[in-house]
């Protein structure tokens, strides 16, 4: 097969996987969030959740993974002088730790099947801000194939990841003061009914 198909191929199951690993972590999120819900709702949604995880992760996620990584193969048999690139070595071991990323979700997915909840939704938000930071640095590294140039982008990924995990932070203080004063205005609402 010609180099530039196997090149796409690659490229569209390394798109499916990335779409997969972000989905999975939302769908992650949803299914703890569940938990402080009421019955019959918290049983009905985790549920839901655990299904519709199950079929996008052996569905999508793992064969694309899987698919990823035999055409990225392909791509270095039929051109084996990538090896010799320092880029590439750089992209290798940001490959290397989004491989361990995915066995990391698995292992989330594995307990959330169990009705195991070891996180909270805010660290899982977190966790699901790692995949795009490594998307960010792959993607530089092989658009610019550079040993030095990938480290400003790189860079500019970590400023980004340190934003938006501060954005998070104040997201969560608006909306739990917003809860707050929901609360508040409900308890004020009450006195007032029963004078």
């Amino acid at each position: 097969m010609d180099l530039s198909y196997v090149k796409a191929l690659h490229i569209i199951f390394v798109v499916t996987w990335f779409a997969g690993l972000f989905y999975i972590v939302r769908l992650f999120i949803y299914h703890v969030e569940a938990e402080d819900k009421e019955e019959p709702a918290k049983s009905i949604l985790q549920t839901q959740y655990k299904l519709m995880s199950k079929r996008l992760w052996y569905i999508i996620t793992w064969p694309s993974a899987v698919l990823a990584g035999v055409f990225a193969v392909w791509m270095l048999v039929l051109e084996p002088s990538y090896l010799t690139m320092i880029w590439m070595h750089v992209k290798l071991s940001f490959v290397f730790v989004l491989y361990f990323y995915h066995i990391g979700c698995q292992k989330i997915f594995n307990q959330l099947q169990k009705d195991v909840i070891k996180y909270s939704s805010f660290k899982l938000r977190i966790w699901n801000e790692v995949a795009t930071l490594l998307l960010f640095a792959i993607v530089f590294i092989v658009v610019l194939k550079s040993a030095i140039s990938w480290v400003w982008g790189v860079v500019g990924i970590l400023l980004f990841g340190i934003v938006l995990m501060l954005a998070i932070k104040l997201y969560k203080k608006i909306r739990a003061k917003k809860d707050w004063d929901n609360f508040e205005e409900k308890l004020i609402e009450d006195d007032k009914s029963e004078d």
